[in-house]
């Protein structure tokens, strides 16, 4: 009898606690992946689309085609703009040994970097001028830890996270720097936020710090927060409007958790897994829960 009402006792538990797990909100994302694989995805996880070559950035552009930085492969890296059945509309091509960085500008400018001896960033016309030229001060013995996601920002300036320099500067357009940081480890990502703190990835550091204004670390997460030890090799990174923000654990294997996102509490409240042997090296969420995100994307 008394096993009888434990068993009955165990069961009630379960399906409460079943009930109870289904009535939690559940959170949904389509996105843009950029890596060895280049992608997008729907919510319910079918690729809608599929791009042949390996890329290091990229972005939806509201006319739905796709603006994306091209892995160097004998050349010197691209920028490419495509359309959704494949059709070349813009390219550029990298003078020196790879590119790494592309952003669609309000000006209808596209902003890359080159890396190389001369490490620099270009806005480029939709002619294929270059508009602008910023000399960027970074170490010439590794051309591929120079740079990654440089971003120009709404003063005008240009955030530039430099890996084996363990620095993310402000550079003005005549290259002088406005403000830097120091890392703990490579600064993959960097993010300008709307209060004027800067969020930063580094990469094989598995850690995202939030910095001040000063560069005083405000915020920081990182393998040590959580028992599943979800950063491995934290490359992109966006802020959501909820305040959330999406890492990449770039070398994930397949099976393993590719994107998660934390809330400020270092909650983690979404991670995406699939079986591709490839990482995603940068990503852009396009949507939760089938609602478009809404204004700039900060990523």
């Amino acid at each position: 009898m008394l096993r009888q009402i434990s068993g009955i006792a165990f069961a009630l538990v379960f399906l409460i606690a079943a009930g109870l797990a289904d009535d939690r909100p559940k959170i949904s994302h389509s996105f843009l992946a950029t890596g060895g694989e280049t992608y997008l995805q729907d919510a319910d996880g079918k690729i809608v689309w599929s791009f042949p070559k390996s890329t290091r950035d990229g972005w939806v552009l509201p006319n739905g085609n796709l603006l994306l930085a091209v892995s160097k492969s004998n050349d010197g890296g691209s920028v490419v703009e495509v359309t959704r059945d494949g059709k070349t509309t813009f390219e550029f091509k990298g003078t020196q040994t790879e590119v790494n960085t592309v952003q669609p500008l309000a000006n209808g400018n596209i902003l890359l970097t080159e890396a190389g001896d001369t490490p620099r960033l270009l806005e480029i016309t939709r002619e294929g001028k270059i508009a602008v030229e910023v000399p960027i001060q970074a170490q010439i013995k590794d051309h591929h830890l120079q740079t990654r996601m440089a971003r120009k920002l709404a003063n005008g300036n240009y955030l530039v996270p430099q890996l084996l320099d363990k620095v993310v500067r402000e550079y003005q357009p005549d290259g002088k720097i406005a403000w830097e940081v120091a890392t703990p480890n490579w600064p993959f990502t960097a993010i300008r936020l709307d209060d004027g703190n800067t969020l930063i990835n580094c990469t094989i550091g598995n850690l995202t710090i939030e910095v001040d204004k000063a560069g005083k670390t405000v915020w920081q997460v990182s393998n040590d927060d959580f028992a599943e030890k979800p950063f491995d090799d934290a490359c992109g990174a966006q802020r959501l409007p909820n305040g959330n923000t999406v890492i990449t654990a770039y070398h994930a294997k397949p099976g393993q958790t590719k994107l998660f996102e934390v809330t400020r509490e270092k909650k983690i409240v979404w991670t995406y897994t699939d079986q591709r042997g490839a990482g995603i090296h940068h990503f852009q969420i396009l949507d939760t829960n089938g609602k478009p995100i809404d204004g700039r994307p900060l990523r």
